[in-house]
């Protein structure tokens, strides 16, 4: 098998890190890592198969000089605009983890395993765009019961850890709450609009004109078109105090009555998907069970009480890995499975 120049643009990140596990936990065909980052991280060493790799700076010359052929992006929407266009002038394929190319028309915004051929529309601009971590794991869920059962319209809340915010979310929720612990009472708020240890935050993103967050407009304009659907859809999307995965519980009205039996059916038959769904036994999907798994839980499987046409499930997925650096790299694999390299 041929293998790879691969370069991690924020190698020294969250999402960075985790890519680079991944690549090495799945043991993906590279022929040389290259680990980028700012000038702040130049020095710094990550550690891949065993090998201690320096990070380098991310210049618009690195693509071309260190013939990277494969080029990871997850430093910002910023970072992205500013060097993807060398990266993909130099031949590169750019899986981009930001928003900042999602919606745009000639670049694939993909899910491999909802629409795997969206894939081979890369060479319109050389870049296959990552969709956002709350995207994800709904559409995972999503797309095998409408392509069964038809949905008309979905409503959905999500619970996310505030490592969606990055290091910083991470450390902002533990030092606010050692604050809370030792009765700091000029505790400082971190990252978040408002104090997030033992508190929820009905806000993630900018608020728009419309009155929903970015991001809760991202969740339904991203699913469109990943799905290449128009059924309705809405999202609240709140932060709350867990350190890791995301949470969603998802109301879906289909066109026809469905069984809560008929819906684990395709879902225990779906790519990824886990069903944890045991009321008797106290079992469902939890954040602390999804983290550092690669799979998209799903559970609390029930039928509107006054609607027979719609069902609501709780689901559960790490949106570092799933969310993120798993699905970046699971675009890479089928990107050369399906022979575009």
């Amino acid at each position: 098998m041929k293998e790879f120049i691969v370069a991690i643009v924020g190698a020294s990140g969250a999402v960075g890190e985790e890519i680079i596990s991944i690549l090495e936990e799945q043991n993906f065909p590279i022929k040389k890592l290259i680990p980028l980052a700012s000038k702040r991280s130049v020095g710094k060493e990550i550690i891949f198969k065993g090998d201690r790799i320096p990070i380098q700076e991310t210049t618009h010359t690195i693509f071309k000089d260190e013939n990277i052929e494969i080029a990871f992006f997850s430093a910002g929407g910023s970072v992205s605009s500013e060097f993807v266009p060398s990266a993909t002038d130099s031949g590169a394929l750019v899986i981009d983890n930001t928003s900042h190319f999602r919606m745009h028309e000639n670049v694939p915004l993909v899910v491999p395993e909802v629409n795997p051929d969206d894939i081979k529309l890369w060479k319109n601009s050389g870049i296959i765009a990552n969709p956002n971590c709350s995207t994800i794991q709904m559409v995972q869920v999503l797309s095998p019961l409408h392509k069964q059962f038809n949905i008309k319209r979905v409503d959905v809340s999500t619970y996310q850890a505030v490592s969606g915010a990055g290091k910083k979310g991470m450390e902002s929720l533990i030092n606010e709450t050692k604050d809370f612990i030792n009765g700091d009472e000029k505790a400082k708020i971190g990252v978040f609009p408002h104090k997030i240890a033992f508190n929820l935050i009905p806000q993630i993103d900018i608020f728009l004109d419309n009155s929903y967050t970015k991001e809760e407009m991202k969740m339904i304009k991203e699913t469109s078109k990943i799905m290449h659907s128009n059924f309705e859809i809405s999202a609240t999307c709140v932060r709350v105090p867990v350190l890791r995965s995301h949470s969603e519980a998802i109301s879906i009205r289909f066109d026809k009555k469905v069984s809560p039996n008929e819906i684990r059916e395709v879902l225990n038959n779906a790519e990824n998907i886990i069903v944890i769904d045991d009321i008797n036994h106290s079992k469902y999907p939890m954040p602390s069970l999804a983290t550092m798994s690669d799979n998209t839980f799903v559970g609390r499987i029930r039928s509107d009480y006054f609607d027979k046409n719609t069902i609501h499930l709780f689901c559960v997925a790490d949106q570092i890995r799933v969310g993120a650096a798993t699905n970046a790299v699971r675009i890479a694999k089928k990107w050369l499975d399906i022979g575009l390299k």
